[in-house]
């Protein structure tokens, strides 16, 4: 059978997947489903980009480096842009398929952890969350031991022949390594004397900017639509996800801005 659109995408499989749990069928439902899936699918590609990004870096690529890096801001963009969608389902609309949800979580999302953890972000709890699904949760523990994009940018700089102060890891939780004014003084004068490596460091703060945007979006969305309630599952909802606005995973390449 010659291959085909339907075929090569798995369309028939794919539309497939948007089994409504509501009984009787709440229209917005599918809403819900379609968009979280559709996250879950940019989640997937980020990973993919991640896992070519990092080992580039780490071997000095600057153009491809550059180029990964602006593929994943776009796609961050992308998931910003889709909680204008969400947010045409109203807090009624929303409440009528609520309950079916049951113990499910965005919380729960693997997937969002992996992209965590290689930012540099460690949530021992959210981890743990996973343990009653295997798979996930030793796919957690392998990406803990994988250099995360700090550490890669470091060993890009060293490549180039940069004497710059190492990353040590010093926390188990929230971010895993202490900003160093050493390393931003280090950092300063590099930035000053190499445009390259100004170019991919601009894009990591552009990433950082686009994690922080894309975090506020959401927490003003849960707000929006629950408001102060625990979120579904039983999760923090919108007071946990305040805790994690205005989280640094590049905190280096933002202090450094007072001494160029």
């Amino acid at each position: 059978m010659a291959l085909t659109y339907g075929s090569y995408l798995k369309v028939d499989e794919l539309i497939a997947l948007q089994q409504l749990q509501s009984e009787p069928a709440e229209h917005d439902e599918m809403l819900f489903i379609v968009i979280h899936q559709t996250y879950e699918l940019w989640f997937k590609q980020i990973l993919h980009e991640m896992d070519k990004l990092i080992p580039m870096l780490q071997q000095g690529e600057v153009w491809h480096s550059a180029k990964t890096l602006r593929r994943i801001l776009t796609i961050m963009k992308t998931l910003v842009g889709q909680v204008d969608i969400l947010e045409t389902m109203t807090p009624m609309e929303f409440n009528s398929f609520r309950d079916f949800l049951q113990s499910s979580s965005g919380f729960q999302s693997w997937q969002f952890r992996e992209l965590e953890i290689l930012c540099g972000l460690r949530s021992e709890h959210a981890i743990k969350v996973q343990q009653e699904q295997p798979e996930h949760y030793n796919r957690l523990l392998s990406r803990c031991e994988q250099p995360t994009l700090w550490q890669a940018f470091i060993a890009f700089l060293s490549s180039k022949g940069m004497a710059v102060e190492p990353v040590t890891v010093h926390q188990r939780s929230g971010l895993i390594y202490d900003p160093s004014p050493e390393r931003q003084r280090q950092l300063a004068e590099i930035l000053k004397a190499a445009p390259e490596i100004n170019l991919v460091a601009e894009l990591l703060i552009d990433l950082d900017e686009g994690l922080q945007e894309w975090r506020y979006r959401h927490v003003k969305m849960v707000e929006r639509t629950i408001g102060g309630k625990v979120g579904s599952g039983g999760s923090p909802g919108a007071a946990y996800l305040h805790k994690s606005l205005h989280q640094y995973i590049f905190p280096d390449l933002w202090a450094l801005r007072s001494l160029l």
